[in-house]
């Protein structure tokens, strides 16, 4: 594989990497409220005032975009992530990007009378409703439960469909769409769920919270942030603290871990005419960076 090139730097705190037609890559910048356009050549303009802490983000069946937002976090000098929630902070939501204007409207900021608490990472399915994490809010003496979530675009129904799970982050679904992995950050764990049907997970065994099955999880201070799923099946998934970009197949083997040039590897998404081109969030240092990936990442549903 070729080395990775810095397109973009300057950002505050990236993640949630969309491409578009146009080549160019529409981020969120959690540190500065905002969504952000990489244009090809690497010029930075913003695309929504969002506000909050917009996270994880995708194209929806209508071409908008569709946004986790954690509700904002509290900064300090000398630490790249947020540390605690916002003074301001209230609850997390989803939102609808507008793809002309970048007008932010809310769809959900609660589930069954629980407020939504920080979601995390989105994917939609074929049928054209999404799977959504919500990685729980950590604060100095305890942490919010995370959650897994199903909703509709409209914003007419949305489902918990998991809970409790220690720290959901990133999420994707297989190529035939029958299994929905989640990356369980501070455990460093990689979960399955069987899919019955779209929104309905295969039922848990008695005494245990849900279905997930652990596939694959990794030792020393390792913690697991978004993922992507490849063409050919395998989940590459972005690895923080050691740095890497982790490749494990749907059996759990780990095929390949390529090193990134920071600590916080936090996102990969693909694009390109042969979807082979990697984009990934290197978040500590606020860069975007791209490379040549060995295989093609999964054309995504929208």
């Amino acid at each position: 594989m070729s080395d990775v090139k810095i397109l973009a730097t300057g950002l505050g705190f990236p993640e949630g990497p969309v491409v578009c037609p146009d080549g160019s890559v529409i981020l969120t910048e959690i540190r500065y409220n905002q969504l952000s356009r990489v244009a090809p050549d690497g010029t930075t303009s913003v695309f929504s005032r969002c506000g909050g802490g917009p996270n994880g983000l995708a194209i929806g069946p209508d071409g908008a975009l569709y946004l986790c937002n954690n509700g904002g976090s509290k900064y300090v000098e000398g630490y790249s992530m947020g540390i605690a929630p916002h003074p301001d902070y209230k609850f997390g939501y989803i939102q609808r990007i507008d793809p002309k204007s970048g007008e932010a409207k809310t769809l959900y900021t609660e589930v069954d009378g629980h407020k939504l608490s920080a979601p995390n990472d989105i994917v939609f399915d074929t049928q054209g409703g999404f799977y959504f994490t919500d990685l729980g809010k950590r604060y100095a003496r305890h942490r919010d439960h995370g959650s897994l979530y199903y909703a509709l675009p409209d914003g007419s129904k949305v489902t918990e469909i998991a809970h409790p799970i220690l720290s959901p982050n990133g999420c994707g679904l297989s190529p035939d769409g029958k299994i929905l992995y989640v990356a369980d950050t501070e455990n460093a764990w990689l979960w399955a769920f069987d899919i019955v049907s779209p929104g309905v997970l295969r039922k848990p065994e008695p005494h245990v919270h849900h279905s997930g099955r652990v596939i694959c999880g990794l030792g020393s201070n390792a913690r697991f942030d978004s993922l992507a799923v490849l063409a050919n099946g395998n989940i590459a998934v972005a690895t923080l603290n050691t740095g890497f970009i982790t490749e494990i197949s749907p059996g759990g083997d780990i095929v390949r871990a390529v090193k990134m040039p920071d600590a916080y590897p936090t996102n990969i998404c693909f694009g390109g005419a042969d979807m082979r081109t990697a984009y990934i969030t290197l978040s500590d240092t606020g860069r975007l960076g791209t490379m040549q990936w060995e295989t093609p990442g999964l054309k995504l549903n929208f």
